[in-house]
């Protein structure tokens, strides 16, 4: 609830909005059965604030996470730290190696960028001449985006320097799906997805996106064109 609206305020955008004081107002604590501890669940007259929280997130995911010139710079930027730390990983949070992995803040990797280190993927962060997305498949893959994009990545070939996947399920029906409490029957606790159509309908975001080299575009085009167009 907490990163939604203030990722939303600070970028200045309204996909992460929804009813937060009605939300709170409606969660209730549910008592525990066969010796489980309690757990928090939401009147029922919450449940439509609960389905704009869930889809708000839904939102979030696809128009700013996983938008394809940040995720670019998520490319860029494990790629320089692999580079720039050594043997290509933090150290370790624990024990000798607490003091040096705490070293490793904003200030020091930006110093680094900023010295030109890092190679390619710092030089192209500290420039802002980030991978160009060269293709997308549709949020959720069928067999036809899949075919076609094992075609798209061969005919690529080297042109093809990343490729990332959203590989992210929105809501989990089961065991995590957010309980709600009859208003009629207060013993009765249902899923919040027999309430929303919407949410029981989301399926897993398996979205790929395929990257190349800014100066490579023309080309990569041409060939993602000619891909496409045979049958």
């Amino acid at each position: 609830m907490d990163y939604l609206l203030r990722d939303s305020h600070h970028i200045g955008v309204q996909y992460g909005r929804f009813d937060l004081h009605r939300l709170i107002s409606t969660i209730q604590a549910i008592p525990g059965r066969d010796n489980r501890p309690p757990r928090l669940g939401i009147s029922e007259g919450g449940w439509h604030a609960a389905e704009a929280l869930v889809l708000a997130r839904y939102f979030m995911f696809t128009q700013v996470y996983f938008h394809k010139t940040r995720i670019a710079y998520d490319v860029h930027l494990r790629r320089a730290l692999k580079g720039l730390l050594p043997g290509g990983c933090f150290p370790r949070p624990a024990e000798a190696e607490l003091k040096e992995f705490l070293a490793w803040d904003d200030w020091r990797v930006l110093g680094l960028l900023a010295a030109e280190e890092g190679g390619e993927h710092g030089a192209r962060l500290a420039s802002r001449n980030h991978y160009r997305m060269i293709h997308h498949t549709h949020e959720v893959c069928g067999p036809g985006d899949l075919q076609e994009l094992e075609r798209l990545k061969d005919a690529l070939g080297d042109l093809l320097v990343a490729e990332e996947s959203a590989d992210k399920s929105w809501y989990r029906t089961g065991a995590t799906d957010i309980p709600v409490i009859s208003s009629s029957k207060p013993q009765s606790v249902s899923p919040l997805s027999s309430y929303s159509t919407p949410i029981a309908s989301l399926k897993s975001n398996d979205q790929v996106l395929l990257y190349v080299r800014p100066e490579d575009v023309p080309a990569a085009s041409t060939i993602v064109e000619r891909t496409l167009e045979q049958p």
